[in-house]
């Protein structure tokens, strides 16, 4: 058996941490793993982690400079086969710190690069990156910028592995957006969600819509966020006269059955996205979606066929794509149930778990 203890250190829950989330719900079944959290006293981490009833080890996890935790930590590392899997570099500086402290030769860290991410230069970042076992990277665009930045990086003790989505069995049920809105039997509902901050375009969507016959469409936009974004786009929804047409609903936790009963979704990207998993959580519903070719995109999305693809910024080509899924329904259809198959056959779940769990085990492999 191998012990595999996720370190999941920030206050704030983000796709890094339902990554962890979503695969440690999986390996607690797995009767070839032991599974623990590691984490900070955040409730709103904790409280996600503690529906699943494993074990959780409460730490500081302050950085470099924190010995307590890697102090701490080392005591769970001193027996067994143990893999120790990172989401940031400030938490593998207490993984490895840990693994010296715990003097098991079995222990190995792992670390999966959520993002587009340079390496640091410095004598400190040098020596954590020699000291990590193995990389995980969401996208070949990931690993590419990751490379091309260091040349020297031995390529060996680094993965490609595509994220995926599932099911959440302990999300609340979701609201009824067309019974909110008050979308007619006419309109088209569009959705865009994730995080609300400028380099998600959602500007540049509002643009595109105020172009658009205001009794053809509904418009959602689900997310938190940057607070003086969020109030720019208001404004601009008031001074645009769609306050009927656009709606920002906030958070909601169980965004696939939001995204279930959307006709299709937007997502306006203009900075480079390192894989795009809202892209995914579409195509797995089966529904057509639009995305920009800022980053990973193209690298699972074929323009027209499982998806359409525009350029990242251009309002009025946006305009027209959404315009072109509100009067082609069949178009809509056609689109999402390719989205669909392509996600079953290789974008799903059980491919990236199986591809971690490979991962794992290859790294007790003479």
């Amino acid at each position: 058996m191998i012990n595999v203890f996720h370190i999941v250190s920030n206050k704030n829950w983000t796709g890094a941490e339902q990554y962890a989330y979503d695969l440690t719900a999986k390996l607690r079944n797995d009767s070839d793993f032991y599974v623990e959290v590691v984490c900070r006293k955040h409730e709103a981490v904790l409280t996600h982690f503690r529906r699943l009833e494993i074990p959780i080890s409460i730490l500081p996890l302050k950085g470099v400079t924190d010995i307590d935790s890697p102090m701490r930590f080392a005591r769970l590392l001193r027996k067994g086969h143990n893999v120790v899997h990172v989401h940031t570099f400030h938490d593998a500086f207490a993984a490895v710190i840990a693994r010296r402290l715990s003097e098991n030769p079995n222990t190995r860290v792992v670390l999966t690069v959520h993002g587009i991410t340079r390496p640091k230069t410095n004598y400190i970042y040098r020596r954590l990156y020699q000291a990590i076992d193995h990389y995980v990277f969401a996208s070949q665009l990931a690993r590419d910028t990751w490379f091309n930045a260091s040349p020297s990086f031995d390529p060996s003790r680094a993965s490609i592995v595509h994220e995926s989505v599932v099911e959440n069995p302990f999300a609340a049920p979701a609201i009824n957006v067309r019974e909110r809105l008050g979308v007619d039997a006419g309109q088209a509902l569009i959705l865009c969600h994730g995080r609300i901050c400028p380099e998600k375009g959602i500007d540049v969507l509002l643009k595109a819509v105020s172009q658009l016959d205001k009794q053809s469409y509904r418009l959602a936009i689900v997310g938190e966020g940057n607070r003086k974004y969020v109030s720019q786009l208001k404004g601009f929804i008031v001074a645009n006269q769609l306050v009927r047409n656009v709606s920002l609903l906030g958070f909601q936790e169980n965004i696939l059955e939001v995204v279930k009963q959307c006709d299709f979704g937007v997502l306006p990207a203009i900075e480079p996205e390192a894989y795009g998993i809202a892209n995914l959580e579409y195509m797995m519903q089966g529904k057509a979606h639009i995305s920009t070719n800022s980053g990973a995109q193209t690298e699972y999305v074929t323009d027209g066929i499982n998806g359409i693809i525009v350029e990242p910024g251009n309002h009025f080509a946006l305009a027209a794509a959404i315009k072109g899924l509100i009067d082609d329904p069949e178009a809509r259809n056609r689109i999402g149930a390719r989205a669909k198959a392509d996600f079953d056959d290789h974008l799903n779940y059980d491919v990236f778990y199986g591809q971690m769990t490979e991962l794992y085990k290859s790294m007790f492999r003479s």
